[in-house]
């Protein structure tokens, strides 16, 4: 008797262990540094090597600093400060794809001397490893074998793709920009849809810019840009399950300022990176239950998991809290501008039909105080919490992403200030499903030889035909045939005739 092995794949998704670590920024300005004002921090993956037990990738943490001269002058500075860092698991098999998500969980600035800073920026890595697992199965052509065929839907990953695309915005600003400080550029997944030999993304970027006038006065307003980019990915069908992943290396943003009839253009190139994996969802054909008319059979059934990837889900909600200074910084008169605008997610989690966020905006706070005619600066972190409705027949393992929006601090009283802002989640989501199929069958001891014309079995109720077949090891017809008056499957415990030939 020959068993034929078969094989299909299925997208299999494994999480990443979860840690922190430090990254330390020595930057020279160039000239004197009187005092830093703000500093913006993102932190990217730029590539990365999966081997077996490890994912060893490369980084990069962004830095926007706004500070002031010795001389009082403000300026502004971006810098890349380049890491390595790596993650180390039994999981983790060589030839897998893996995602790797970095958040900021604080920064802050250990030194100042002369037009050097040097900056310890905490960061939490964590991340995803996608791979196609090969599942055995089997067939078999022998009269003598019966076999229970069965249905399953698998998901298969047919295309994925690392690219780029560039989203450009205009803006004519009446006041002459003496000097911009920056521009700090977000980016939201809201739609994700597939299409034959491509994918659509639809989101917006999302840019901060601050600048000085000519009569040197504070000014800061955004740019938001709506997109909608289709990259070609081979393997990709319509109505494929789609998930993508977009991010800015603030160090590639550009500005550039025109003079136009109405004051000046500011435009703004922002190169959005865009992560994308394409999933088919299949039906296969496998044996889920035989039995042998000749002999025994040994089987052996492995169970799997298979990742199903959900529909890209967006929230939104309002951020509002309060920062008291301590008393001896300098009292707040007027709040001249917020930047280095961000905003981390601790916790996104699915519970009773709706996901829960919580996270911590962040944003530094400059500000002029009378008495002393100085510019100071503080840093303000308001911790949020919603819940959104989220249509989930699993529990879902959450990757999530956010921006903030229209931030406004305004002062409430000399020592207190009043945050308020929007926050927008983009949220992709998983499952596995576990499914089990015969993967071997080997051959046993013969049956021995019916030395009787007629067998009487005892059944139990729910049983079906199959289950009786397998028991005397006859085809299922057979006993379907010789008891034709017996609805299957069984209402109650009921005797069942087998005749056999002489």
């Amino acid at each position: 008797m020959a068993f034929e092995t078969n094989k299909f794949s299925v997208a299999k998704k494994i999480k990443l262990p979860t840690s922190d670590f430090a990254v330390e920024c020595n930057v020279s300005l160039g000239c004197e540094i009187g005092k830093i004002l703000s500093v913006g921090v993102k932190a990217n993956e730029e590539a990365n090597e999966v081997l077996n037990g490890i994912v060893n990738y490369s980084g990069s943490v962004d830095l926007k600093i706004i500070y002031m001269t010795s001389e009082g002058e403000i300026n502004s500075s971006c810098h890349a400060c380049a890491f390595s860092s790596k993650f180390e698991s039994n999981d983790i098999v060589s030839g897998a794809d893996a995602f790797i998500v970095l958040k900021v969980v604080d920064s802050s600035v250990e030194s100042i001397s002369g037009d050097t800073i040097r900056l310890v920026v905490n960061l939490n890595q964590s991340g995803v490893l996608s791979y196609e697992k090969e599942i055995d199965t089997i067939s078999s052509n022998n009269d003598d074998v019966c076999t229970k065929i069965e249905e399953i839907e698998v998901v298969r990953l047919v295309g994925w793709k690392k690219d780029s695309f560039e989203v450009e915005s205009s803006v004519s600003v009446k006041e002459n920009i003496k000097k911009l400080l920056t521009t700090e550029s977000q980016v939201i997944l809201k739609n994700v849809e597939s299409g034959t030999g491509f994918v659509s993304l639809q989101g917006e970027v999302l840019s901060r810019v601050v600048y000085l006038t000519n009569e040197d006065k504070f000014e800061s307003f955004y740019m938001t840009e709506s997109f909608k980019e289709e990259i070609e990915v081979e393997g990709a069908e319509k109505e494929n399950d789609v998930e993508a992943y977009l991010s800015i290396k603030e160090e590639n943003v550009s500005s550039e300022i025109e003079n136009d009839d109405n004051g000046q253009k500011l435009t703004v190139k922002v190169p959005v990176k865009a992560y994308i994996k394409v999933y088919k969802r299949e039906i296969v054909s496998v044996i889920s239950d035989l039995y042998s008319t000749k002999e025994e059979i040994n089987v052996t059934t492995e169970s799997f998991e298979n990742s199903v990837v959900c529909p890209i889900a967006v929230a939104e909600d309002k951020i509002e809290g309060s920062l008291t200074l301590d008393e001896n910084s300098p009292r707040v008169d007027k709040v001249l501008f917020a930047s280095g605008n961000g905003v981390t997610l601790t916790n996104v989690y699915f519970q009773d039909g709706t996901v829960i966020v919580e996270g911590i905006a962040k944003a530094n706070v400059v500000y002029l105080n009378d008495d002393e005619n100085s510019i100071n600066s503080v840093q303000a972190e308001i911790p949020f919490s919603f819940n959104e409705k989220f249509e989930c027949d699993y529990q879902c393992e959450l990757m999530a992403s956010a921006i903030i929006t229209d931030v406004d601090v305004i002062v409430k009283k000399g020592r207190d200030l009043y945050y308020d802002a929007k926050v927008k989640v983009s949220i992709n989501c998983y499952y596995d499903r576990l499914s089990a199929v015969i993967s071997e069958a080997n051959e046993g001891e013969l049956l021995p030889e019916r030395d009787y014309a007629m067998e009487v079995l005892f059944a139990r109720s729910g049983q079906n035909a199959w289950d009786i077949a397998k028991m005397a090891h006859v085809p299922v017809e057979q006993v379907a045939i010789q008891n034709p008056d017996t609805v299957f499957p069984l209402e109650e415990d009921s005797s069942i005739v087998l005749y056999y030939q002489g």
